[in-house]
């Protein structure tokens, strides 16, 4: 019986690497933008809220790239990240919008 580390494909290696990377920087992106208006909505000054987004920002992507390579599922890595990152730009632009 062959373990399942080493039944998988080079695509497989490929694939969860591009996740931690790209899928990574999307949930991040996703996540400073969300943050940096929503402290900025509730009085925080622009670029102190959005060098607390960026410092929070570098430990979320951290760990989200750790947890791409220790996750069991390809796939739920990859809707947690690209969803995740996609669900909170839109909720982002909505926010930035009816701030301005």
């Amino acid at each position: 019986m062959k373990s399942t580390l080493t039944s998988r494909t080079p695509w497989h290696a490929v694939l969860r690497i591009a996740a931690a990377v790209l899928g990574g920087y999307m949930l991040t992106w996703g996540f400073i933008a969300l943050a940096t208006a929503g402290m900025f909505a509730l009085g925080m000054e622009f670029h102190d809220a959005e060098h607390l987004s960026y410092l929070l920002g570098m430990l979320l992507y951290l760990t989200v790239f750790l947890w791409a390579f220790a996750a069991p599922r390809l796939s739920r890595v990859w809707l947690v990240l690209a969803g995740g990152g996609a669900l909170m730009a839109v909720l982002a632009s909505l926010l930035q919008s009816q701030l301005t």
